[in-house]
């Protein structure tokens, strides 16, 4: 039986921990500790390593799913928990100050994952700010894909983190984008 890894990235406070808490099908592993930066002002905890989570199929595979820190002062885990994975879900919180800034800082740090294996955005709490809306995201993501050579089409969805059906649906796309028989299993 293989088993497989996605990875779920963004900046703090997009619904990474959530996301994963939401869907899995174990008890999720956290490393949040009490926020000791700037990040305080948003939050009372953040991820300092990762977050995991599994997602049993039918037929016995399993998805691993890592959610790696938001604060680029743990970008070293990036890349260690990108490690062998098959796709990433970039979730972006539209609440943020600058959220098409986070999107173009995350698509740059993973394009050369990206561009190997596959991708799928969510766009959280847009209930709290309209704008950017999804049109605007689908245009800016049509512009870093031309500047850093990926698929100019990706999906792009509103996300609420806290509901399994829509972290799943962020899952779903994404496999079905990378055409793995994984894609005909339900999440």
């Amino acid at each position: 039986m293989i088993d497989h890894k996605i990875i779920i990235t963004g900046p703090v406070a997009a619904g990474k921990t959530t996301a994963i808490k939401a869907i899995s099908d174990v008890m999720h592993v956290s490393t949040d500790e009490s926020a000791s930066d700037m990040t305080n002002s948003t939050k009372s905890s953040t991820t300092v390593a990762m977050d995991y989570g599994v997602i049993k199929l039918e037929g016995g595979q399993k998805i691993h799913l890592y959610g790696t820190p938001g604060q680029e002062r743990f970008d070293f885990m990036w890349d260690i928990l990108a490690r062998g994975g098959i796709g990433l879900v970039l979730l972006i919180n539209n609440s943020a100050k600058q959220p098409l800034a986070d999107l173009d800082f995350f698509i740059a740090k993973f394009r050369d994952f990206i561009a190997k294996t596959g991708l799928v955005i969510g766009v959280s709490k847009l209930d709290q700010n309209a704008e950017p809306n999804l049109d605007q995201y689908h245009e800016r993501y049509a512009e870093l894909a031309k500047k850093h050579g990926l698929s100019p089409v990706v999906p792009i969805f509103e996300t609420d983190a806290r509901l399994k059906e829509d972290v799943a649906m962020l899952l779903e796309a994404l496999l079905f984008s990378l055409d793995t028989e994984l894609s005909k299993q339900h999440v």
